[in-house]
C-alpha cells in the first residue's frame, strides 16, 4: 500500500493532481482544503495517501495533514459515505468545524454541502459521535473549550433560547473566553444592546 508521496507537484486540476516521483507520474485526488494550500507547480510536495483498491480501479487519495487522512478514513467507514463525499466533506469543512458539528447535533450544516442529504447527514452525527473522545485527542481539540461551548448552550437554553441560537450566538463569542458563565454574560450583553439599537 501507498502511504506517502513525495515528489514534484506537476498538474493540479481539481480534485486531481499529478505528483512526478522518480519519473513516474501519480494521480492523486484530494480534497479542496489540501489543493488550496499546495505550492506552486513544479514545487516539492509531499502528502500523505490513502490507497484505495478495487476490482475496476487504483485510486490514491492525498492530504497535506495526517489528521485530514484520518478524518477521511473514518468518513468512509460511515455506511453510505464513500471515498468522493468524504472528499466533499473535507472540502466543505475544516477538521474544528465537524468536531463541533457533531458535538452540536448540526447535522443541517452537512446538508449544505452537495450530494450531502439530512439521512446521510444523520448517520454521520450518530455513527461518529461514538469515537468522538479518541477523536478529539487524535485532531488536537481542545476537549475543555467544546465542553465550556458546550455549557454555555445548555446554559442559554436554559434560559428560554432555542438551541440553534444559542449555538450561533456562542461562536459569535469571543473566543479568549474560558469560562461559560462568561459567554453567557457576553451572550447577554450582546442580545441587550441589540434590542436597545
Amino acid at each position: 500500500m501507498i502511504g506517502r508521496l513525495n515528489g514534484k507537484l506537476v498538474e493540479k486540476q481539481p480534485p486531481l493532481i499529478v505528483i512526478e516521483c522518480f519519473g513516474v507520474g501519480y494521480e492523486v485526488e484530494a480534497p479542496m482544503s489540501t489543493i488550496c494550500d499546495l505550492p506552486e507547480l513544479g514545487s516539492s510536495v509531499t502528502l500523505f495517501t490513502h490507497h484505495h483498491i478495487r476490482d475496476d480501479a487504483n485510486l490514491l487519495f492525498g492530504f497535506l495533514t495526517t489528521k485530514e487522512r484520518e478524518l477521511f478514513r473514518v468518513l468512509t467507514k460511515v455506511n453510505g459515505v464513500g471515498n468522493r463525499m468524504a472528499l466533499t466533506i473535507l472540502s466543505g469543512v475544516s477538521i474544528g468545524e465537524f468536531v463541533r458539528v457533531v458535538k452540536n447535533d448540526q447535522w443541517q450544516q452537512l446538508t449544505s454541502l452537495p450530494g450531502v442529504g439530512r439521512k446521510t447527514a444523520e448517520r454521520i452525527l450518530v455513527e461518529v459521535r461514538d469515537r468522538l473522545d479518541s477523536f478529539n485527542e487524535n485532531f488536537g481539540i481542545d476537549n475543555s473549550k467544546v465542553n465550556v461551548q458546550n455549557d454555555a448552550i445548555l446554559g442559554l437554553v436554559s434560559l428560554g433560547y432555542k438551541k440553534n441560537e444559542a449555538v450561533k450566538f456562542v461562536e459569535k463569542a469571543n473566543p479568549d473566553i474560558y469560562t461559560s458563565q462568561e459567554i453567557i454574560r457576553q451572550v447577554l450583553k450582546n442580545v441587550l444592546s441589540k434590542d436597545t439599537d
